[in-house]
């Protein structure tokens, strides 16, 4: 009977611990929300996850995507909703901004629509874990990120400081940046480079400014920002974006300023 009653007592007590907030529960969205009236050519923010959910930095990223909008001209919509992703109000908008949206987050129609979006010229800025491995469609996969994801340092040397280099040193996504730069970041690893599939990388870390660890190098040619030239609409992918404190550095908000402006054309 005690046995019982201590296995009831640790039954009500996993029902009633606090989930891990990294992983919060998958949620397909089917009810479109309602937009501001008015938007035209504006800027997408999503940052849905059904994945792996980077909260420490999602908030102020998002506040810090929709001010670049705004000094662009550009109106903004922040949204969680997946189901956005509608002809009709994806017409409202030039560029969608994935940031660290995770998982399959978009329905087989959703996803349609994304990529009728893209086919008839619409950009695309997607930044941190929009590329990492939850995304398994492979329309996502190929035209938005065009490698796969296999890690980062963990443990003591999960956020190191690195030296990015550019590849593409003239492309207007660069505009303006003083490189190299060293930014302090979580340094994504993958299993191939994406110019291999097509992409056009523009900037890399140097392995040798920190500790990939053996199993995560990817040699000479790390990249860590590429473009999909493949594509009519303009996709960008940057693996950067892990701590918010880089969405106030100098150099990364003049990239994402850049980008969005390129994407929108």
């Amino acid at each position: 009977m005690m046995l019982k009653t201590l296995m009831m007592i640790a039954l009500v007590a996993a029902v009633q611990a606090p989930s891990d907030p990294h992983l919060p529960t998958k949620v397909v969205d089917t009810v479109a929300p309602t937009l501001p009236a008015g938007i035209a050519h504006g800027v997408l923010i999503v940052s849905k996850t059904n994945g792996w959910r980077h909260f420490e930095h999602i908030p102020h990223s998002n506040a810090v995507l929709a001010d670049i909008a705004k000094r662009l001209g550009r109106a903004s919509y922040t949204t969680e909703n997946a189901a956005v992703f509608n002809d009709d109000q994806l017409r409202h908008f030039s560029v969608v901004v994935l940031n660290s949206a995770s998982g399959d987050f978009l329905t087989p129609e959703q996803q349609a629509a994304f990529s009728r979006f893209v086919a008839r010229g619409g950009g695309v800025v997607a930044l941190h874990a929009a590329g990492d491995d939850s995304h398994k469609t492979p329309w996502y996969a190929d035209t938005i990120i065009g490698t796969t994801f296999i890690g980062h340092p963990n443990g003591p040397d999960h956020i190191q400081t690195a030296q990015v280099t550019a590849t593409q040193p003239r492309h207007p996504i660069l505009a303006g940046v003083t490189l190299p730069w060293v930014a302090r970041d979580e340094w994504y690893s993958f299993d191939r480079n994406p110019a291999a599939q097509g992409m056009t990388v523009l900037a890399q870390v140097d392995e040798a400014s920190y500790r990939p660890g053996e199993k995560l190098r990817m040699g000479a040619h790390h990249p860590v920002m590429w473009i999909n030239p493949r594509t009519k609409g303009r996709v960008f992918y940057s693996a950067l974006g892990h701590e918010p404190q880089l969405y106030d550095d100098p150099s990364y908000r003049r990239i994402l300023t850049n980008t969005i402006r390129w994407a929108a054309r």
